[in-house]
């Protein structure tokens, strides 16, 4: 569900995509588009094959054009995997818990609902929220939302590897047009076509929907209670365990450990323990040991609802920031052992301050978000090298000082 760089160099995505030139490139409007139209005018009878009625389809394509933006997208995701210290730090941090806080204040009659009805913790349906949509605010952003048939016609056509999904993808968001439960204007989404507040692409968006708030439409753009209870149902039918946790950091003892699934009481009886000193509750549930960051790292023992996580984004990362954020949000007072982080850890004002300064020093043009992405560390790399530094890229508070005394 979860998906996240601008179109920079159009001439070398459309090899990789398998366009020709002639679809993207400004050449004669009698023939620019015509194999992609000819590709809409074909699929026509698939998408009638599958459920979705002709008007629906004529309306919903019509003048419809490739979007080379979600090509770019599709063709630069990045493959590398970062550093752990780097996935959470730009996730779980201490404005992503204010904030989680806060929409838990806000929200709490509909939160209690919510809970009432699916059993799952309303923590992890805060912390889902942030990190797929940092709890709405990406549905503001014109650079980032795209509309969804268009991105899924584009995919489905000019992009080998998704075209699969995005085929299967389109029809499903077509069906979503003709419930009525939106229009056509508002369908927008990721560059993928995952949708709202909580990212569900159309066809877990079939699954799981909810009408929470009883106004007869699932609208989880628009609507927080459609939204979290969208998520809450999802958790829910994959096999959410109410009133448990989904894992707990932990201490290990010298030397190796078993691998595998075992319960607390065995895991304890090695020598494991909770890392804030706490018992473990349910001493019979299953658990497996996770070290993400190696044994210098925190470590963690992982229970059922761990892997019900995985259903919503199916990376052990994902799941265990959702599970890492949602006890902050819930008072929680975060890791006993941080990650192994080879520099000083900034706050996210600071992260803030260090973009802005960057900025003013002409090295960096993006947004002041305190995410630290590629763009982010670019400028670092480059002021480092301007005065010297070690070119490492690192958001760190040696470099913020540096920064401060230009």
């Amino acid at each position: 569900m979860s998906v996240r760089n601008s179109a920079r160099r159009l001439t070398a995505f459309v090899t990789a995509a398998g366009l020709t030139l002639a679809l993207l490139m400004p050449a004669g409007p009698a023939f620019a588009d015509a194999g992609f139209r000819q590709w809409v005018a074909g699929f026509r009878a698939t998408a009638v094959s599958g459920g979705v009625s002709g008007a629906v389809y004529d309306r919903a394509m019509r003048g419809i054009e490739p979007d080379p933006v979600v090509l770019e997208k599709a063709r630069t995701q990045p493959e590398f995997t970062a550093p752990a210290w780097d996935y959470f730090d730009n996730r779980v941090h201490d404005q992503s818990v204010t904030n989680g806080q806060a929409m838990a204040r806000k929200w709490k009659p509909w939160l209690d609902r919510i809970e009432a009805r699916f059993g799952v913790d309303r923590h992890i349906l805060l912390a889902i929220w942030s990190m797929e949509s940092n709890y709405g605010e990406i549905l503001k952003r014109d650079d980032i939302m795209r509309n969804v048939i268009r991105s899924l016609a584009t995919l489905a056509y000019g992009d080998p590897k998704r075209s699969k999904y995005a085929r299967t993808q389109l029809i499903a968001a077509l069906k979503i047009l003709q419930t009525g439960d939106i229009d056509e204007s508002h369908l927008m989404g990721s560059w993928a076509g995952a949708m709202g507040q909580t990212q569900f692409i159309p066809t877990s968006y079939q699954h799981y929907a909810v009408d929470m708030d009883g106004n007869g439409r699932r609208d989880i753009w628009n609507s927080i209670p459609d939204a979290l209870a969208t998520a809450a149902n999802l958790l829910r039918k994959n096999g959410w365990q109410a009133g448990k946790t989904w894992g707990y950091e932990v201490t290990l003892p010298p030397g190796k450990l078993p691998a595998g699934s075992k319960t607390l009481a065995q895991w304890q009886a090695l020598g494991v323990a909770r890392a804030n000193g706490k018992p473990f509750r349910n001493l019979s549930d299953k658990a497996t040991l996770k070290v993400p960051d190696g044994r210098g790292g925190p470590a963690f023992l992982m229970i059922r609802n761990f892997s019900v996580i995985k259903a919503y984004n199916n990376a052990d990362k994902y799941a265990l920031a959702v599970g890492l954020l949602a006890d902050e949000i819930a008072g929680g007072t975060g890791l006993v052992q941080d990650w192994q982080r080879p520099f000083t850890k900034l706050s996210f004002e600071q992260r803030q301050e260090l973009q802005k300064r960057l900025s003013e020093h002409g090295y960096y043009d993006g947004k002041f978000d305190g995410k630290i992405g590629e763009g982010s560390k670019a400028a670092i790399m480059a002021y480092q090298a301007k005065v010297g530094l070690s070119q490492d890229g690192y958001p760190s508070l040696e470099v913020l000082k540096w920064l401060r005394k230009q």
